[in-house]
């Protein structure tokens, strides 16, 4: 039985992801991505705002990016793995090169589902997301996009 036709697999749009990243040219790639997805998204711009809107909003998924002003990724992380917040599962993303050693301490926090660096591929993104909330992707025919400068004739 392939995950497109798993009857377990529910809808996008019943689940809230939260996109945490202090550029805001990414914040709105990011939640294009996701609501393209069907997801409904929030959006937090620091590490503080991330963690009260976690307690606020109880999303589904947190897309975190890990360079923040002020509470920094890791900071963040370590907020969330205590009360409702620990089974939150986590994509964190950066745009800085990390050394192999923090990379796999992040790996190691019980929410962290993946990380993935800068720039982040909407279809991979996509799939991460559908993966780790058990949901259907919108249209599973759709054809891939190769961008203004590819030809169909």
């Amino acid at each position: 039985m392939t995950e497109e036709s798993s009857p377990a697999l529910s809808d996008p749009k019943g689940k809230l992801v939260l996109i945490v990243d202090d550029d805001e040219s990414i914040l709105d790639l990011l939640e294009h991505v996701v609501k393209k997805e069907g997801f409904r998204v929030d959006r937090a711009t620091d590490g503080q705002e991330a963690v009260r809107k976690v307690e606020a909003v109880q999303p589904d998924a947190i897309v975190l990016d890990f360079m923040l002003p002020g509470m920094g990724g890791f900071e963040v992380l370590k907020e969330l793995q205590s009360g409702d917040a620990r089974s939150i599962p986590i994509v964190v993303i950066t745009g800085r090169r990390i050394d192999r050693q923090t990379i796999d301490m992040v790996r190691q926090e019980p929410n962290v589902r993946e990380y993935v660096e800068k720039p982040i591929k909407p279809a991979v993104l996509a799939g991460i997301l559908h993966r780790i909330l058990k949901t259907n992707p919108p249209d599973t025919t759709r054809k891939t996009d190769r961008g203004p400068l590819s030809s169909n004739w």
